[in-house]
């Protein structure tokens, strides 16, 4: 089977980053388009072996939010002006199967795919919020687009069973959406007393310091600027927020305002599927080691990757929306808490936290159902089930393990 994977960003996001690290665990040859321009991910893809082609569509700033509304960014006819090119480059590949990831690249991959051509096509949904897809306000006009262009497709994947409750919301129906949970690597952030002291070393923080960090795309979605204002009410506390997006400015300057600007460390866009193998103290899992509690404050999730890192790190973590930790079973993640929306109910937190000193959690076992081998396992099934059926059904297996067309589909 030879797949190709289209995505809206390779910047250094959780959608990217699990990207590449389901490549590293799918046995089959994939390639990837990244509609956008080169980002940070995109080089460890290639680094890892798998081509990457960009074919950068304009209207989104790279690792920024979406621009405008129905279709993303306000070159909406120059964006389907692309499409006829990006159904060549699916055609001349000779791919059995095209798997789109992240808004843009569902809507326009799906298209793309079907004028090339392709029977099986299949799209992981990572960013459907309550009230907004991938930054983009869930308004009527963009419900019916994505409803026209969820057709076009095989199979929806969920990331969460949170994201499979809101595309049956959305009316996609049920027989469609699979839930493939998102996966990691647990023993990649495995805590290390010597990674703490030299990213904090790198980082010029004291041992004694209590340390807050923030992991994720600087979007007004996650709501960091509650951690910026926590941090401010918790006295000698510093923040280090990993990742980078259009907010970066606006975080800079609430510092400022506040009179932290001292305690608030920006670190930028930073390698979460592999550290850097001569420098592990720069890459996340040093960076996760330096810190004494993580912080989720966002409202809107679709799954929560950070928080599972952290947790595989040995990290507290503080989180209101988490949908990777609200659906595993009561007290499986000791190590995390949920706590309400808003910087003072962080700030209570996080007081609390700092009075219990440095903590260090054992890896909990409920984080086996998030290795990143079992979501390929998963999601290779998926493949094989839908490349056989094409477009019309087997999307689901019965007991036997033999796939059965959907009622008016043709038997293979």
């Amino acid at each position: 089977m030879r797949v190709l994977h289209i995505i809206s960003r390779l910047g250094a996001g959780g959608a990217e980053q699990q990207l590449r690290l389901l490549l590293r665990h799918v046995p089959v040859r994939c390639d990837v388009i990244a509609l956008s321009g080169p980002g940070a991910t995109a080089h460890g893809i290639r680094a890892d072996g798998v081509p990457v082609t960009h074919l950068p569509l304009g209207g989104e700033p790279l690792g920024g939010e979406p621009l405008g509304g129905g279709l993303p960014g306000g070159g909406r006819a120059r964006q389907l002006a692309a499409v006829p090119r990006l159904a060549r480059m699916i055609r001349s590949g000779g791919y059995d199967l095209v798997h789109t990831h992240l808004y843009r690249a569902c809507v326009l991959g799906r298209i793309a795919a079907r004028l090339a051509g392709v029977r099986a096509v299949i799209a992981t949904e990572h960013s459907l919020g309550e009230r907004r897809i991938d930054g983009r306000p869930l308004t009527a006009a963009l419900r019916a687009r994505y409803l026209a262009a969820e057709r076009l497709g095989s199979a929806t994947v969920a990331v969460s069973a949170a994201v499979a409750d809101r595309l049956r919301d959305l009316g996609v129906p049920n027989p469609r959406i699979h839930l493939v949970p998102n996966g990691i690597d647990a023993r990649h952030f495995h805590f290390e007393p010597t990674a703490r002291a030299a990213a904090r070393a790198r980082l010029a923080i004291s041992e004694r310091a209590f340390v807050v960090g923030g992991v994720g795309r600087l979007v007004a979605d996650k709501r960091f600027d509650a951690a910026v204002r926590a941090v401010a009410d918790v006295p000698g506390a510093r923040l280090l927020l990993v990742g980078d997006g259009p907010e970066r400015p606006a975080l800079e300057d609430l510092a400022a305002r506040l009179g932290v600007a001292d305690r608030v460390r920006l670190l930028g866009e930073r390698d979460g599927a592999v550290a850097p193998a001569d420098d592990r103290p720069a890459g996340l899992p040093g960076l996760l080691a330096a810190m004494d509690v993580l912080v989720s404050p966002s409202v809107e999730e679709a799954f929560g990757l950070a928080a599972l890192e952290a947790l595989a790190a040995g990290l507290p973590v503080l989180h209101t929306v988490c949908p990777a930790l609200d659906e595993l079973p009561a007290g499986a993640a000791p190590g995390a808490r949920r706590i309400a929306p808003g910087p003072a109910a962080l700030a209570d937190a996080l007081r609390r936290q700092a009075a219990a000193g440095p903590l260090r959690y054992p890896v909990p076992d409920a984080l086996d159902r998030y290795d990143i081998a079992r979501a390929a396992r998963r999601l290779m099934d998926l493949y094989d089930r839908t490349a056989t059926c094409g477009p019309d059904g087997c999307l689901r297996v019965p007991p036997t393990g033999r796939p059965t067309p959907r009622r008016g589909a043709p038997a293979n």
